[in-house]
């Protein structure tokens, strides 16, 4: 299949690697530096005096979260977090502490408060799917009354559309800071829930706290989009208020946390496979067959139409994706995407049409990661009988090497009974148990069909 074109846009994970923004895959894409984005013309702006109150209000519960190489001061990433309990207990996001989490024989974390006072930090419970972490202060001069601790809004106060809300964190480690925006619901077709943020959020400010005009928590800031103003994504509190219940008295995490990570993603696997099966299938996708398209509930279809200018190939494009994906360190997983080219060769002959077809199916890859953290696909090519339909197919897998258990899965499919004509479709799907590699493999098969 000929290489294809995305309309969908990255986010950036608003945790910063030093001085350069994290960019985990396209929503939550795989951790590759960049170097980092201009200062948002927002969040220099002059704040308005009740963006000034909730900030001196919240100064105190504030935090820069660190991760640094063990045994020395030199830091390798730094997000934003706050208090939530006088115990001294931490939010912040998964991915801010994710190299700690999941090599803690290579770092640790400490935490450091708007007066420069440091110390180090412990990790009790994370919530991978929606991106949270609960962590403790290790700091042996613990206040006598207690630490400061901000409130999460209570959830019988639902917010209104258009309602300020007071983001606050350590933007690219230049110093703490509150960023003023709008409350516009929460995302559309988002897997998880998430809050649309009318705000400007920058590299470092990930895990820091959104709060409403009264100082209470209404998110955690988590990411924005990269090719749009003003476009920021928050995750709910009512998340972290149900993880700071479930991990209060938790007990320090010291080993790899892969094991709390892969029993996550099973769960989030199955609500995944479930939904999509249980959605089904768009109609009407092209004249002569069924193509699995689906259907927009927690995913974007764009299509696209290339005729060509040269008496040649014409070409048509639909492509499906999800904006969720789970962030596990050194790359995301847990979505799925589909697409398929409708080709045209009548212009061309059936030789060089045939030509054409057959070299846009080999060139399809199957590798996603990088060898360190998958074995190598394991691929079957078969020939498959729809009701008379003939088509040619590939799937491959390929295991997790720390995530057992859990596979990704590549299927191709090429439509075989014209001469001058074709649809070739594929499926990825990632992060799956066996079982549902199966299952949705043959969901997929399933769709394709004759009209009628």
């Amino acid at each position: 299949m000929n290489s294809y074109r995305l309309r969908h846009a990255a986010l950036f994970l608003v945790a910063l690697p030093l001085l350069v923004l994290a960019i985990p895959w396209s929503a939550f894409a795989q951790a590759k530096p960049d170097t980092p984005a201009p200062p948002d013309a927002a969040a220099s702006a002059p704040i308005s005096l009740s963006a000034r109150k909730v900030y001196e209000q919240a100064r105190s519960q504030l935090l820069q979260i660190r991760t640094v190489l063990k045994g020395r001061a030199s830091q390798t990433s730094v997000g934003s977090g706050f208090l939530v309990s006088r115990e001294g207990h931490i939010v912040t996001n998964f991915h801010v502490v994710a190299e700690a989490a999941l090599k803690p024989e290579r770092h640790d974390l400490v935490y450091v408060t708007a007066d420069g006072r440091e110390a180090p930090l412990q990790i009790l419970q994370l919530d991978v799917l929606h991106d949270l972490a609960l962590l403790k202060t290790a700091d042996p001069a613990k206040p006598a009354g207690g630490f400061d601790a901000l409130s999460f809004r209570p959830d019988n106060q639902p917010l209104s559309q258009g309602e300020r809300i007071y983001s606050l964190g350590n933007p690219l480690d230049v110093g703490f800071a509150v960023t003023e925006g709008t409350y516009n619901g929460l995302v559309k077709r988002s897997f998880y829930p998430q809050i649309f943020f009318g705000g400007a959020l920058s590299g470092g400010m990930s895990g820091g706290p959104a709060l409403d005009s009264q100082g209470n928590v209404i998110g955690i800031n988590v990411a924005r989009r990269v090719d749009g103003e003003q476009v920021s994504f928050l995750v709910p509190a009512s998340f972290a208020a149900a993880l700071l219940a479930r991990g209060r008295d938790a007990a320090p995490i010291r080993a790899a946390a892969y094991n709390v990570v892969t029993d996550q993603l099973m769960q989030h696997q199955q609500a995944l496979t479930d939904r999509f099966v249980q959605q089904g299938w768009k109609t009407a996708t092209h004249p002569r067959y069924k193509v699995p398209v689906p259907v927009d509930t927690f995913m974007r279809c764009w299509g696209s139409s290339e005729p060509s200018r040269t008496g040649g190939l014409d070409l048509e494009r639909s492509d499906c994706v999800m904006d969720t994906r789970i962030f596990v360190g050194d790359y995301t997983t847990g979505a799925i995407g589909v697409r398929h080219e409708a080709y045209d060769g009548t212009k061309l002959g059936t030789l060089r049409f045939a030509a054409r077809y057959s070299a846009s199916f080999r060139n399809e890859a199957f590798t996603r990661l990088r060898g360190e953290h998958q074995t190598k696909p394991q691929c079957r090519e078969d020939y498959v009988d729809r009701g008379g339909l003939a088509l040619r197919a590939v799937v491959c897998l390929r295991a997790y090497k720390k995530l057992p258990g859990l596979y990704d899965l590549s299927v191709l499919v090429a439509t075989l009974d014209q001469k001058q004509a074709g649809v070739q479709g594929r499926f990825d799907a990632q992060g799956l148990t066996f079982a549902n590699a199966q299952r949705l493999a043959k969901h997929y098969f399933e769709a394709y069909a004759w009209t009628r």
